[in-house]
């Protein structure tokens, strides 16, 4: 675990005397190799003397290694951005998986809960445990319908002001919009509770199975296969058992009475991004022996699709109208982003213990994938709110995480053409940072993204430093003598290793990156020959 929280769980640990988990304890096989052994007699004083080494010895083997599909880059943004938003919002535990559209390589995943000190770690695998989804899940629902033709996204359904009673039970939308007459599209877009569960109980109340029979084709009520010990079996509720009552049909409509993971969820947005077609999530890239790879793994995907052409072209139209229309639930986020996103929000209630759901706990997330145009990664956000907690919708807690991972993923992955667009700033940097390099490159950057900064270094200096200082940035002078140890903290390779060569100094280079440790502090005397140790990252 060289980045220590980063993806910590993921890659696990399988040692003596410790909880074995992660893709140490999966892949242990693999990895630990064979332990040599060797046949010895004792002499006077207890010596160990070897026998013939030809007859009696068993050479150990070194254990290959493996390389995932995890990006640490895109590791690093969601796991800042899920971090940040579980401590503004003092959540108990969130998870935020994204996915490679195309292949099913996780190339994040983060977890997150929060520690009887209050704070955060990556203490337990959420992201491959089941639970209530809520409304992202009304995607399955509204497929089901579309697939089977009982509605199209223009049919009437009456939202009823949000109320609804069925069988006893009333169904709630989570705001009172105060809508009656609306289309199947609108209720999706408004994340209508009822709405969905019209759709779903005046399609499948007579034949649930028909129903069941769809999400069983989604692979919901299966696990997904990763390849990772501990995940969790889905609960989906099968018609005739003794859990099956006369409301589940409905409730199962919009994400309750079924527990699935949120990688479930991930996996169904990611076949509807990758035009209908499922991908197995996985994480085992390839495997390594003596530096040469000896198994490299293909992305496997689903014999057939999850639906047709024309429902798959209708699910793309409602995710997109989510975070583009006027009065969506996911609008206000999207607006005014150089990219389109697909997506759906979801504020689920969940028990607590023998509590029951007396606490008010809820479980905010947010599923899709971007750009809507061209699907690069889809992705999903899980998040745990505290009891009674003042922020709990999907669209203000886990919707302002996808979209932080959304907008930094499509600037720094994603090429439209030959343009960069860059998102607004809606407030100063506060940031600290220092970089190091040529005066004519740096200058060079800082005026081709138009961005104010203060010379202080008064002269044309060929090297200088660039930090922050009051929310801008600042130029100063770098003093490159012969004799004494230049400042490379903050410098590329290249322009460290062009200086130190210049002066007669040699470097022992660890690491990738900038340069951020020096073993000769700067402004020290140095000697031509001199090897001096630098730590990239």
């Amino acid at each position: 675990n060289p980045y220590k929280l980063l993806a910590y769980k993921t890659i696990g640990l399988d040692r003596e005397n410790s909880q074995k988990v992660g893709l140490e304890q999966t892949y242990d096989s693999l990895l630990k190799g064979t332990t040599g052994k060797r046949l010895v007699r004792y002499i006077g004083g207890g010596v160990a003397v070897p026998m013939d080494e030809n007859n009696y010895q068993i050479e150990p083997e070194d254990g290959k290694d493996i390389i995932t599909t995890i990006d640490i880059h895109i590791q690093e943004i969601v796991e800042n951005a899920l971090m940040k938003m579980m401590v503004d919002n003092e959540a108990e535990q969130g998870c935020a998986i994204v996915m490679e559209v195309g292949t099913g390589k996780i190339k994040a995943l983060a977890n997150l809960g929060k520690g009887t000190d209050g704070n955060y770690w990556e203490d337990f695998n959420y992201a491959m445990t089941p639970t209530e989804p809520g409304s992202t899940f009304k995607l399955a629902t509204l497929l089901s319908v579309l697939e089977d033709k009982k509605f199209s996204l223009s049919s009437p359904v009456n939202l009823g002001g949000g109320v609804w009673q069925i069988n006893g039970q009333t169904v709630y939308d989570s705001e009172k919009h105060g809508t009656y007459e609306s289309t199947v599209k609108r209720a999706f877009e408004l994340s209508s509770n009822v709405g969905l569960a019209k759709l779903a109980y005046s399609s499948y109340a007579a034949n649930p199975s028909q129903f069941i029979n769809h999400l069983k084709k989604l692979g919901m009520d299966v696990p997904t296969g990763i390849d990772l010990y501990g995940e969790r079996s889905p609960v989906v509720y099968k018609p005739g058992s003794r859990y099956w009552s006369a409301t589940t049909l409905p409730w199962m409509a919009f994400g309750y009475n079924l527990a699935i993971t949120p990688l479930h969820t991930c996996m169904l947005y990611n076949a509807v991004a990758n035009n209908g077609t499922m991908m197995k999530p996985y994480l085992l890239s390839a495997v390594k022996k003596d530096g040469n790879i000896s198994r490299e793994i293909q992305p496997a995907a689903s014999a057939q699709k999850i639906c047709s052409e024309e429902t798959l072209k209708d699910l793309k139209e409602c995710l997109i109208g989510v975070c583009s229309d006027s009065g969506s639930t996911g609008y206000r986020l999207f607006k005014g982003t150089p990219y389109k996103v697909a997506g759906k929000t979801g504020t689920a209630l969940v028990a607590n213990g023998s509590r029951g759901y007396a606490d008010h706990i809820y479980q905010s997330s947010f599923a899709g994938f971007f750009p809507a145009d061209d699907p690069q990664y889809s992705c999903v956000v899980v998040i745990k709110n505290k009891p009674n907690a003042v922020k709990f919708y999907g669209a203000s807690v886990a919707g302002p995480v996808f979209k932080e991972i959304a907008d930094r993923l499509y600037m720094i992955y994603v090429k439209h053409n030959d343009i960069l667009n860059y998102t607004a700033e809606t407030g100063k940097d506060s940031n600290w940072y220092s970089y190091s390099g040529r005066k004519d490159d740096i200058e060079k950057m800082i005026k081709y993204l138009n961005i104010p900064y203060v010379d202080s270094t008064n002269t044309n200096s060929e090297w200088t430093k660039m930090y922050q200082q009051h929310s801008a940035p600042v130029l100063s002078k770098i003093d490159i003598s012969d004799n004494s140890m230049p400042l490379l903290a903050g410098m590329g390779l290249k322009d460290a290793l062009f200086i130190s060569e210049n002066i007669g100094i040699k470097l022992n280079i660890k690491g990738k990156g900038k340069v951020s440790m020096q073993s000769v502090a700067a402004g020290q005397p140095v000697a031509k020959g001199q090897t001096v140790d630098i730590v990239l990252n």
